[in-house]
């Protein structure tokens, strides 16, 4: 989708392994592991009525364009116990020196329910939602969004800890809170790098709606119960949306698709790649309107089409590349086909679950959006140009009205190898 808080739509896959995991269509008797990455990693033997385990497959850090090393990854958090559990505490410790704290997440940043968007709430209901506490009442579990950086790429450290604090159980007998103090959970952060791609799109005022990393907007929060698990395919998501350069996202009727900058883009693969699957059969939505909370639009939508007309690359090495919300009839390929870096693949619309034209584009471990895990991606080469302010896109309607470009840089700065942050403004070279 593409409306304020929620100005995303789709979601998709992952890449590598834990400390015991398989990659897409590996058996786990035979699956590689980056046992490398817990040399000298001990987790003190203890008693853990909160349990914590991650979301999908290990993290790596990338480039944003704050000029950070950044890393998002999700833990699921279960009382295992009779007695309600409080989360007061939760810090990220080097994996070899659990001393060494990296963050600390505590008070807002972990609930807060006057808070919409950034640096809090990252304590969610499962599979996502706002809390009013930090509480987690016997057997049931919680989400975890967990988003940190690194000013450079030699402070990561191959594998990072959880010291949990609150109260809750401190014993299989424990019948009333009690204080608990932990360190848990393992993270492998050394498990691969990220993807250098191309571009999906080319020329001036693209904004990165619903990126990465603070929770607030829907992809960082995307988390569903899909294949017997919980998936985050939408982790590294972006909505890409274009504006004149004046900073409108339309021109007139704002009813009407085609007075929409973007709408008709031509869309392009952003490596050589193979195509794995294609939709084309859906209509045109009419803008302003979220198929998900109309009755009648969202009993149309299903797991298979609500990312709208869509193409899924396989890009090699266990990574795919899923673009959604193309106009019907402008797919310019088919399962099997080769494609070429740059190559037009399709055209930019406003199809599946969706209220405004957008390209929506993520990079994951695997063929099918809901099945997979999102994968981190930087671009090769293009220009920073700014960031929306999160107020102006709070503050927009339905249709996107508005200006989105008033905190424009003067001068745009090239870069490289870098993923744009949500709500970056970019300019992508035109060929």
């Amino acid at each position: 989708m593409i409306r304020r808080t929620h100005v995303g739509v789709i979601a998709v896959a992952a890449l590598t392994l834990v400390i015991a995991g398989c990659t897409s269509g590996e058996d786990p008797e035979t699956a590689p592991t980056n046992t490398a990455a817990f040399d000298n990693v001990v987790v003190p033997e203890a008693f853990t009525s909160v349990t914590m385990t991650q979301i999908g497959d290990p993290t790596f850090p990338f480039l944003g364009t704050d000029g950070k090393y950044h890393v998002a990854y999700d833990l699921q958090l279960t009382n295992a116990s009779p007695v309600p559990a409080t989360i007061e505490v939760v810090d990220v410790v080097d994996g070899t020196d659990p001393t060494k704290v990296i963050t600390s997440f505590a008070g807002a940043a972990l609930v807060d329910p006057n808070c919409a968007y950034g640096d809090c709430n990252r304590l969610q209901a499962v599979p996502h939602g706002r809390l009013e506490t930090s509480i987690i009442p016997p057997r049931e579990s919680r989400v975890l969004f967990l988003d940190y950086t690194f000013d450079n790429q030699s402070e990561v450290p191959k594998a990072v800890l959880h010291h949990l604090r609150g109260t809750g159980a401190d014993s299989p007998a424990s019948r009333e809170p009690a204080p608990i103090d932990y360190v848990v959970t393992p993270i492998d952060l050394a498990a691969s790098t990220p993807r250098v791609i191309s571009p999906p799109l080319r020329g001036d005022n693209w904004i990165a709606l619903n990126g990465c990393c603070e929770p607030g907007f829907p992809h960082r929060g995307s988390t569903l119960p899909v294949d017997g698990k919980l998936n985050n395919s939408e982790r590294f998501a972006i909505d890409w949306k274009r504006t004149d350069d004046s900073g409108a996202f339309y021109v007139g009727d704002k009813t009407q698709n085609t007075s929409y900058v973007d709408y008709g883009t031509e869309i392009h693969a952003v490596a050589d790649a193979t195509v794995v699957s294609v939709l084309d059969n859906m209509a045109a939505n009419a803008p302003g309107v979220l198929p998900a909370q109309d009755p009648v639009l969202a009993a149309k939508l299903t797991a298979l089409n609500v990312d709208g007309n869509h193409i899924v690359l396989d890009l090699g090495d266990g990574v795919f590349a899923m673009y959604a919300h193309l106009i019907e009839g402008s797919l310019l390929v088919k399962p099997g086909d080769k494609v070429k870096d740059g190559q037009v693949i399709a055209k930019l619309g406003n199809t599946g679950n969706a209220n405004a034209s957008h390209l929506h584009f993520q990079l994951m471990n695997g063929p099918t959006l809901l099945g997979s895990d999102g994968v981190p991606y930087v671009f090769d080469d293009f220009d920073y140009a700014g960031q929306v302010p999160v107020e102006t896109i709070m503050a927009a309607d339905d249709y996107l009205t508005g200006d989105f470009l008033q905190d424009k840089l003067p001068e745009p700065q090239a870069r490289n190898d870098q993923l744009p942050l949500n709500l970056a403004i970019v300019n992508f070279p035109e060929n």
